[in-house]
């Protein structure tokens, strides 16, 4: 077993050498079904699903200390110690504008004027986060596509607490808008570590069309092909399931569910509406399919 600091120099470093003999595997934050009747939706959102945080006798100061000491202090110092970063003011810069993007289409000329540096200063630091799996990218799902589709990826932190640390929030800052990136990072890093857990292959992508209809994730692979949307409501009524309802035109062999806040079970058009917490608590490796499938 390879262990060390930095998953960025242990990857560069002695990876290669290991060709044939070295099995890689990945450990998530923790998932709903880990945790059992401890897990709570609700506190998920707030602290994340880091073990150190979750643990914690102050999960909420430990959060801050984490996002404070770890990713602000020590994050600069090593990768300035590589000389991969000179401006250590624009990467501090560059890990407040890139929480933005949580969530959402990411746009790096547009993170890259927050920043004041250049596009291509901004795809290393975006680098620098991947290297060291403290933030994943989710690409569009363009297989036999039948619209006109979106190009860029969707950007998310490895954990949701992370996020809310790192995001700025303030009197011009929505709660509502907060909130709704937090929980579909939530579902993004439980789906995440499902795919890896299993690791029959299948990957995490998501699906946009140019003219607006978003499927939030589509998860594919050789026995899984399931699209998923997540609503940050109490209710849910049929024309929130349009994107899924195109999607399933377009791909009739997928599986669809929607993802809400309420407490009840429905299906609206065909298409299972599941309490948000209840899937993620269903959401296991040893499952051969996605909850509601």
């Amino acid at each position: 077993m390879l262990t060390g600091s930095s998953a960025r120099k242990l990857r560069r470093g002695t990876w290669n050498l290991l060709a044939g003999r070295l099995l890689e595997a990945s450990m998530h934050p923790f998932m709903a079904a880990e945790l059992g009747a401890a897990f709570s939706l609700q506190r998920s959102l707030e602290i994340g699903l880091v073990p150190l945080v979750w643990g914690a006798q102050e999960p909420a100061q430990t959060l801050r200390a984490y996002a404070s000491l770890y990713l602000r202090v020590y994050l600069r110092e090593e990768v300035q110690a590589e000389a991969l970063v000179r401006d250590v003011g624009a990467f501090a810069r560059f890990l407040e504008a890139i929480s933005f993007s949580h969530g959402s289409l990411l746009n790096l000329a547009e993170v890259a004027r927050e920043c004041q540096v250049g596009r291509k200063t901004v795809e290393g630091y975006l680098q620098i986060l991947e290297d060291l799996l403290l933030a994943f990218r989710v690409p569009v799902f363009t297989r036999r596509a039948k619209r006109h589709l979106v190009a860029h990826d969707k950007f998310f932190y490895f954990d949701a607490g992370v996020y809310r640390s790192l995001r700025p929030a303030g009197p011009l800052d929505r709660p509502a808008e907060i909130e709704g990136m937090a929980l579909e990072g939530l579902v993004a890093q439980h789906l995440r570590a499902w795919i890896a857990y299993r690791a029959s292959g299948a990957q995490l992508h998501y699906w946009r069309t140019k003219s607006g209809s978003e499927v939030d994730f589509v998860v594919y692979g050789a026995d899984v092909f399931s699209a998923i949307a997540v609503k940050r409501s109490a209710s849910v009524h049929s024309k929130d399931l349009r994107a899924l309802r195109a999607f399933r035109e377009d791909y009739p062999e997928a599986g669809a569910c929607l993802l809400y806040l309420g407490k009840d079970r429905l299906v609206i058009d065909g298409i299972p509406c599941i309490p948000c917490e209840a899937f993620l608590r269903d959401l296991h490796p040893d499952q051969a399919q996605l909850p509601g499938q």
